[in-house]
């Protein structure tokens, strides 16, 4: 049986190569079935904010890979409740509808349920 892996994506889409770094990994994981799991963290929660324009900072947008995910088999999606209201995000109006909000708490029993966690 495979190891299942956690992705915690901390960084927001603008901020460097992480983000899309992030995806990358969990969209081949899902690609060869790994039991994969994403979870939006800190600034990463800024991934799933609505109507971003990539362009205007000379960036390649991120949403179509982030509504890739379920393709790829890639359903266990998570986001911090609390990293999305201290910035000011709604949880119910970001990009991935699909995603668990969680709790800090919840979130420590979440990564308890992972083999292996990678964090960018």
């Amino acid at each position: 049986m495979s190891k299942s892996l956690l992705i915690i994506s901390r960084q927001a889409p603008w901020s460097g190569p992480n983000a899309r770094e992030a995806l990358d990994i969990v969209l081949a994981g899902g690609a060869f079935d790994l039991p994969i799991g994403l979870l939006f963290l800190d600034d990463g929660v800024f991934q799933l904010a609505a109507k971003q324009d990539a362009r205007a900072l000379q960036q390649k947008d991120l949403s179509a890979n982030l509504q890739a995910l379920p393709m790829f088999g890639v359903e266990d999606l998570f986001v911090c409740g609390d990293s999305a209201a201290e910035r000011g995000l709604e949880p119910t109006g970001l990009a991935l509808e699909e995603a668990q909000v969680l709790s800090a708490h919840e979130i420590t029993a979440l990564i308890d349920r992972y083999d292996q966690v990678i964090t960018l």
